[in-house]
């Protein structure tokens, strides 16, 4: 199967490694990835700020850049789940494109869900010896249900002690703009997230959204609390290198 993968803004300029994680764990399971180059934001900063006619602009440039694709595969729970949730309203008067953005949204996956829910991998074969946490993402989870997947993934890591968090349904207080236009309030919630992080004892927190990754790392790196922050995606492949090698 032909897979296209869909970045993200932040992946793309702070984190492509996590990219690279996504692209090479694809291919080792036959997927023919690639990478159109013409894609670009998802449009959420603009939606969130009420520029809808702005966010259409560029919902219509994503809509091109993977019209050809036979699937979309994003890290990212937040950009995929804006996809699927607000792709099809903002074309509600254009039918002809809201049929082209319905079409996209039923082929994009958040990464773990295509590869428990598609591909139906769950055992990658992984080894890592580590204790970490994982922080489940509001949008992933309760925009677009990627509620056991990550799981699945996890617990068929070797040698992996996985922490459960403390209060893990909490929001993290990025939430993009939100970060930004209530910045007090998403700095208490940042830092009651990384105190509960802490508290596991976890060496590694795990994600699957670069925002909330971003946002908490940032957080325990100012507090100076050595955790690193890892994406699922990252974890799988450094695993299965871990077991290849016989780490």
């Amino acid at each position: 199967m032909r897979v296209s993968i869909f970045i993200t803004c932040l992946a793309d300029q702070l984190y492509p490694e996590v990219g690279e994680s996504v692209a090479r764990l694809l291919h080792r399971y036959g997927c023919e990835v690639d990478f159109p180059e013409m894609q670009t934001c998802c449009g959420q900063p603009a939606f969130n700020s009420g520029y809808q006619d702005e966010t259409r602009e560029v919902a219509r440039v994503m809509i091109r850049a993977f019209e050809n694709s036979d699937y979309v595969v994003s890290p990212s729970g937040s950009c995929t789940g804006m996809m699927h949730h607000y792709y099809p309203m903002l074309f509600a008067d254009e039918p002809e494109w809201k049929l082209k953005a319905e079409q996209l949204v039923e082929k994009t996956y958040e990464f773990s869900q295509f590869l428990v829910n598609v591909l139906g991998v769950t055992d990658l074969g992984a080894k890592y010896d580590i204790k970490a946490t994982y922080h489940p993402s509001c949008h992933a989870t309760r925009l677009l249900g990627v509620k056991e997947e990550p799981g699945k993934l996890l617990s068929n890591v070797k040698g992996l002690e996985l922490i459960d968090l403390p209060k893990k349904e909490d929001c993290c207080g990025f939430g993009g703009t939100f970060a930004v236009k209530m910045a007090d309030m998403s700095e208490a919630m940042v830092c009651e997230k990384a105190g509960h992080v802490c508290s596991t004892g976890a060496e590694v927190l795990l994600g699957t959204d670069m925002g909330c990754l971003m946002n908490i790392g940032g957080r325990l790196n100012k507090d100076n609390k050595p955790i690193r922050v890892m994406h699922l995606a990252q974890l799988l492949e450094e695993g299965v290198k871990n077991d290849e090698s016989g780490r």
